[in-house]
């Protein structure tokens, strides 16, 4: 990005601020002119600390506005556990023997008829090396 320097950061601010203004994003349009300016920002080297606020402000407003305009819908336990294993590219039964988990557990986890619990969440963590917030976890 090349801006003018002249009257110091403040001139860099407000051309940052006339190119997109800092406000709720309300479009893909506004999305896609935004993302464009923290592209440039972000490769940029030497931000001033006008540049470093208006980046993370602007940052602040996509990430509202993904959020709101495109969801990342959560998913079930099965989903995440069969997930992990066709990633793993292991069996139900060698999960069920390296986690000493009953393979009958993990059938009805897969089948959507049993949640995972503490336990079974911190086994199957360790063996897919994952954290524990990996799995939705609910009692």
């Amino acid at each position: 990005m090349k801006t003018k320097r002249k009257g110091g950061n403040q001139d860099v601010y407000l051309e940052l601020v006339q190119r997109v203004p800092l406000r709720p994003i309300r479009s893909e349009d506004e999305l896609d002119r935004a993302i464009e300016i923290v592209d440039e920002l972000i490769d940029q080297d030497g931000r001033g600390a006008d540049e470093r606020d208006y980046l993370d402000v602007l940052s602040d407003l996509i990430e509202r506005y993904e959020a709101e305009a495109h969801p990342i819908p959560t998913a079930s336990d099965a989903e995440i556990l069969a997930h992990l294993i066709e990633i793993k590219g292991v069996s139900q039964a060698e999960v069920a023997r390296e986690t000493a988990l009953a393979e009958s557990t993990l059938s009805e986890v897969l089948a959507g008829r049993r949640n995972l619990n503490r336990t079974h969440i911190g086994r199957l963590a360790r063996y897919f090396n994952v954290g524990p917030a990996a799995f939705q976890f609910t009692e």
